[in-house]
C-alpha cells in the first residue's frame, strides 16, 4: 500500500470513526497497519487507533500501540515524532494509573526539544503531568502542570486544550474541598464549548457536564446535578465511551446517596464497579468503594463498611494515591468510634495525621488543615495554597 493510498483508508477510517461507526474505522485502520510500507502513515494511523481505544476504555491496547508508534518514530528519526509518541505512551499509562510511569515518560516529552511541533504539545505533556501528580495527592505539582498547561493553551490560542485544563481544575479543587472553584472550571469549560466547539468531538461537552455535575452534588445542588449527568451519560452511551459511562454511574450513585437513598445508590456503584474493572481504573475502583462504604454506614452494616475500606486501602495503597488512604482513615476512625474500639481508634488517627502531613495540606496563613471541609482558597504564584478568609 502506497502513500496516497494509505492516506486515502486513514481518512475513510477517520470518516467511519466520527460518524460512530468505531468498529468498522478500527478494522480499515489495522488494515492499513498491516499494509502500508510507509512509516509517516503507520505513525498516523498508530495515532488514530491510539485515540480510538483510549475512548472506548481499551487502556492496554492503547498502551500497546503506543509502544509500536515508538519504534515507528524511531525509524523515522524525527523528534517531533519521538515527543508525539512518548506523549502518547504517557497517556496511555496515566489511563491505566501508572502514575510514576506517565511522570517519567512525561519528563522524557519535555526534555526533547524538537521543532514547534513539540512545543505545541507541551501543553498536553503538562497537562498529562498534572493529572499523574493529582493522581498521586502532589497537589502542589499538580496545580503547576495545569497552570503550565493553560499558558500554554492561551499562548497557542488552543481552546480544545483549556478546556481540557479546565475539567483537570474542576477535578484539583473539588479534591481539596474548594466547591466553587470546583464549578468555576468546569463552567468555564463549558462555555468554551459553546463558543468554539461546533466541529470538536462532542466528548468535550460531555465531559464538562460530568465535573459540573460532581460540583453541584459537592454544594448539594442535587437536581441541577443530576441534569448535568444525565446530559454527560446521553454522550457516553451515543459515543461508546465506556470510561464516562462508569463515571456517570458512580456521580448517579453518589447523588442517590446523598439524597439517603441506599436502595438506589448500590446497584450504580455496582455498574460503575464493573465498568472500572474492565477498563482498569483503580482510581476510580477507589471513589466507588468509598461510595459503597458510605452507603453501609449509613445502614449501620459497619462490618461490611470495614470490608469495602479494606479492598479500597489495598488499592490506595498500591497507587500512592494518598488522599484516597486520607479519607479511609478518617471513615475507620469515625466506626472505630461508634464500635468503641479504642486501640484501631487510635491507629487511625494516627494515621490520618501523617497522610496530612505527607502531603502538605496546611493552610501557611492559618495553620489548619486544607480539604477538611468546603472552604474558598488562594493559590500563590508558587502554586502554594491557603485559606482565602
Amino acid at each position: 500500500m502506497g502513500q496516497d493510498q494509505t492516506k486515502h483508508q486513514i481518512e475513510k477510517g477517520l470518516h467511519l470513526y466520527q460518524s460512530n461507526q468505531t468498529e468498522k474505522a478500527l478494522r480499515v485502520w489495522m488494515r492499513v497497519l498491516e499494509k502500508s510500507a510507509d512509516p509517516a502513515g503507520r505513525f498516523r494511523v498508530l495515532g488514530c487507533l491510539i485515540t480510538a481505544h483510549a475512548e472506548m476504555g481499551r487502556y492496554k491496547d492503547m498502551l500497546k500501540f503506543a509502544v509500536v508508534q515508538i519504534d515507528t518514530a524511531r525509524e523515522l528519526e524525527d523528534p517531533d515524532y519521538l515527543t508525539e509518541s512518548y506523549l502518547n505512551l504517557a497517556r496511555s499509562n496515566e489511563k491505566l494509573c501508572e502514575f510514576q510511569k506517565t511522570i517519567s515518560y512525561c519528563k522524557t516529552c519535555l526534555n526533547m526539544q524538537g521543532t514547534t511541533v513539540s512545543l505545541q504539545l507541551n501543553g498536553q505533556v503538562s497537562l498529562s503531568m498534572g493529572n499523574a501528580f493529582l493522581g498521586l495527592s502532589i497537589f502542589q505539582k499538580a496545580l503547576e502542570c495545569f497552570e503550565k498547561a493553560l499558558r500554554y493553551a492561551h499562548n497557542n490560542d488552543d481552546k480544545m486544550l483549556e478546556c481540557r485544563v479546565c475539567c483537570s481544575l474542576g477535578n484539583f479543587y473539588t479534591q481539596i474541598k474548594d466547591y466553587e472553584k470546583a464549578l468555576f472550571f468546569p463552567c468555564k469549560a463549558a462555555e468554551l464549548v459553546n463558543d468554539y466547539g461546533k466541529g470538536w468531538s462532542l466528548k468535550y461537552r460531555a465531559m464538562s457536564q460530568y465535573h459540573m455535575a460532581v460540583a453541584y452534588r459537592k454544594l448539594g445542588r442535587l437536581a441541577d446535578a443530576m441534569d448535568c449527568c444525565e446530559e454527560s451519560m446521553k454522550i457516553a452511551l451515543q459515543h461508546g465511551d465506556r470510561p464516562l459511562q462508569a463515571l456517570c454511574l458512580l456521580c448517579f450513585a453518589d447523588i442517590h446517596r446523598s439524597r439517603k437513598d441506599v436502595q438506589t445508590a448500590f446497584p450504580r456503584y455496582d455498574s460503575s464497579m464493573s465498568i472500572m474493572t474492565e477498563i482498569g481504573n483503580r482510581l476510580g475502583l477507589i471513589q466507588v468503594l468509598l461510595g459503597v462504604t458510605k452507603c453501609w454506614m449509613i445502614q449501620k452494616e459497619l462490618d461490611k463498611a470495614l470490608e469495602s475500606i479494606e479492598k479500597a486501602q489495598e488499592l490506595a495503597e498500591g497507587l500512592g494515591n494518598k488522599l484516597g488512604q486520607l479519607k479511609l482513615h478518617c471513615l475507620c476512625e469515625r466506626i472505630y468510634r461508634t464500635k468503641e474500639q479504642q486501640r484501631e481508634l487510635r491507629d487511625h488517627v494516627v494515621k490520618f495525621h501523617e497522610c496530612v502531613e505527607e502531603m502538605e495540606l496546611y493552610c501557611g496563613m492559618c495553620g489548619e488543615s486544607i480539604g477538611e471541609k468546603n472552604n474558598q482558597l488562594q493559590a500563590l504564584p508558587c502554586s502554594h495554597f491557603f485559606h482565602l478568609k
